[in-house]
């Protein structure tokens, strides 16, 4: 593996007008892993341990979505749209079948695009998530902190970690890990945050049925559920409420974690990311 995480080229490609911006490296004539990122979050908010880790048995994919950092296009805020563009992509790469881990908004956007392109998609990874019309339940600080210009190392520990002393230091860990790449991914502007909360207004409101998650019986492709036990970004019932209703899913909860688990466990993360796509 010549390229890593921290110097895999930026590259663009041009599909119905708009310049993606994607990184990609990693074990050829594998089945790539397309990662979607969270509210207002581009290439460089991965963990490296992560990335690299998973790319050393298979081709990763970081994409920035249509108008998010070094994207150009107008920002979407409709989770269909923004699967639709990925699924696009995709395959103006010449990429006829990926796995997927979508986190946060992301994992909207990763179950839509299970949905939707079906045939595209081979195993979905979803962290710190949760379906159509979930529990809209979040911490009030959460509503304060996350739309903030620039969020700091502080806001990032509230948001995204545990609250013991080990969490926070495992949390500035990850934080000093994201910052090492030289040439950093655009910032997102405001239009990007503006859309992307209208995306996650509209997708967790609540569906006001007897079976409001009745439509993730049609999401077949195996998938792991992944979150911390107590997330404040997107309540971690959600996280069960897709494993009861994803025909083929398996819920892991990582104690003393938050939204951000997977950043805070990275190498147990790792290990059961690539048991789960290996099986």
């Amino acid at each position: 593996m010549s390229d890593s995480h921290f110097t895999a080229p930026t590259q663009f490609i041009e599909v119905d007008g708009v310049n993606y911006a994607y990184r990609r490296w990693g074990r050829k004539n594998s089945i790539p892993l397309v990662f979607i990122i969270h509210y207002r979050g581009g290439m460089d908010h991965w963990d490296p341990v992560m990335t690299d880790g998973l790319a050393e048995g298979r081709e990763v994919i970081l994409i920035d979505g249509r108008g998010v950092a070094s994207s150009s296009g107008t920002p979407r805020n409709r989770a269909e749209d923004m699967a639709d563009d990925i699924a696009s992509v995709v395959r103006a790469l010449g990429i006829p079948k990926v796995d997927v881990v979508g986190f946060s908004i992301g994992g909207f956007q990763a179950q839509e695009l299970a949905l939707r392109h079906p045939v595209l998609v081979r195993k979905v990874i979803l962290l710190g998530t949760g379906p159509r019309g979930g529990d809209p339940w979040i911490d009030p600080k959460m509503a304060e902190v996350a739309p903030k210009a620039e969020l700091g190392v502080d806001d990032f520990l509230f948001l995204f970690f545990g609250r013991s002393e080990e969490a926070k230091q495992a949390g500035r860990a990850f934080w000093a890990r994201r910052h090492l790449r030289q040439d950093q991914d655009l910032a997102t502007s405001p239009e990007v945050a503006k859309a992307q909360w209208e995306l996650y207004q509209a997708y967790m409101v609540p569906a006001g049925s007897d079976k409001p998650y009745a439509h993730l019986n049609a999401l077949k492709q195996p998938t792991l559920v992944v979150n911390g036990i107590e997330d404040i970004m997107i309540a971690t019932v959600n996280s069960l409420y897709l494993g009861q209703n994803i025909p083929n899913a398996q819920v892991i909860l990582y104690p003393d974690a938050g939204h951000g688990a997977h950043f805070q466990y990275p190498e147990r993360f790792l290990k059961h990311a690539i048991q789960f796509l290996d099986d």
